[in-house]
């Protein structure tokens, strides 16, 4: 079956199908459509929705869901992600699995509600305090809203972490048919895991905390995390190459940016330039190693973004000096278009 919808909502109607029993958030630009329609949806369906006094309340209410064994999920756009960040920390030590969406617009601060991509380090760095990773997935179409959205679950619960979903105020917006290609979860299987908090008769008491105040306590637990993230980083990885087998430029970008990117590759072949693209599906763990392998004195690297140059930075990482990196970016809303990275192409 075939709908034509936007992005955000088929984001919704993938959460949905994956099972999402509980959602909790709080209105903001350009990510509106999500509660907008989880606040009809879920009532028709007998699940949870909240409208939370605050983005930090709505947080804090989907921590509370998920450790009893709820699928949980929660939205905003870039400054109501920054509020839910001290939570989102919270939740990466108690190893709680939480959908979280991020669909972003302009910033620093208030900036705007234009489709941005400048909460990349936010994202991928950890944006809370503490040594954590949450996994980043980065969809670049309303298909891969649904798809995503449902498959974010099963990795929030595969490895008891948080999951992010970064996409941009475009992908958010932008109307497409979208093929509901997944088999609707009617539940959790999250509520048969032995740690889940759902009542102790007839067993012993559990708990969930990153509060760890006995010597030694808390590097055991960031030890184990760490080992968690190495594996994650090893078996996670997601990326779409186009072109770039034979390219003398390999174009890297995400979201949005890597649509018009390929629109551009496109055009540089017609014009003779052997240009290709790298497109991370997952932004953490990032495709370093692929990335690496591309990589040859005769090659150089193009990194195009919604932002004044973060994702770049990893970029750069991965190369470890074996090509030259180039920069093309727009922050405030704008997009990049096609002959702005041509004609960028062109002077490589």
């Amino acid at each position: 079956m075939k709908k034509l919808l936007k992005g955000n909502v088929a984001l919704c109607e993938g959460a949905i199908a994956a099972g999402l029993e509980s959602y909790f958030g709080y209105p903001i630009t350009p990510q509106n459509e999500i509660p907008a329609y989880l606040s009809r949806k879920m009532i028709e369906i007998g699940r949870v929705f909240v409208q939370a006094e605050s983005e930090i309340a709505a947080v804090n209410m989907a921590l509370g869901a998920a450790v009893t064994g709820a699928r949980a999920m929660t939205s905003s756009s870039s400054p109501g992600i920054s509020l839910k960040q001290e939570t989102i920390s919270y939740m990466a030590g108690m190893q709680v699995p939480v959908l979280i969406v991020n669909i972003q617009r302009g910033g620093p601060g208030l900036g705007n509600i234009s489709s941005s991509q400048s909460d990349y380090f936010q994202a991928v760095k950890g944006g809370g305090h503490g040594d954590y990773r949450i996994i980043v997935l980065a969809p670049n179409s309303a298909q891969e809203m649904y798809e995503t959205a449902y498959d974010a679950f099963d990795l929030a619960e595969k490895y008891r972490t948080p999951v992010m979903i970064l996409s941009d105020g475009i992908i958010g917006q932008m109307m497409e048919p979208v093929e509901f290609n997944r088999v609707e979860k009617k539940e959790s299987k999250l509520k048969e895991k032995n740690w889940v908090l759902n009542g102790c008769e007839n067993r012993e008491p559990r708990s969930i905390k990153s509060l760890f105040m006995e010597e030694g306590a808390l590097e055991r637990n960031n030890i184990e995390l760490q080992e968690k993230y190495k594996f994650i980083s090893e078996n996670e990885i997601k990326y779409e190459l186009y072109m770039a087998e034979d390219a003398d430029i390999i174009i890297t970008a995400y979201g949005i940016s890597s649509r018009i990117s390929k629109s551009a590759v496109k055009l540089a072949r017609k014009n003779g330039i052997k240009a290709g693209l790298l497109r991370p599906k997952v932004l953490w763990p990032f495709p370093s190693k692929i990335i690496n392998s591309l990589a040859k004195y005769s090659v150089r690297f193009l990194s195009v973004e919604l932002s004044c140059g973060q994702m770049i930075e990893d970029v750069k990482l991965a190369l470890n000096g074996k090509s030259k990196v180039e920069f093309l970016g727009k922050a405030g809303g704008e997009l990049v278009t096609e002959e702005e990275i041509l004609n960028k192409l062109k002077t490589i």
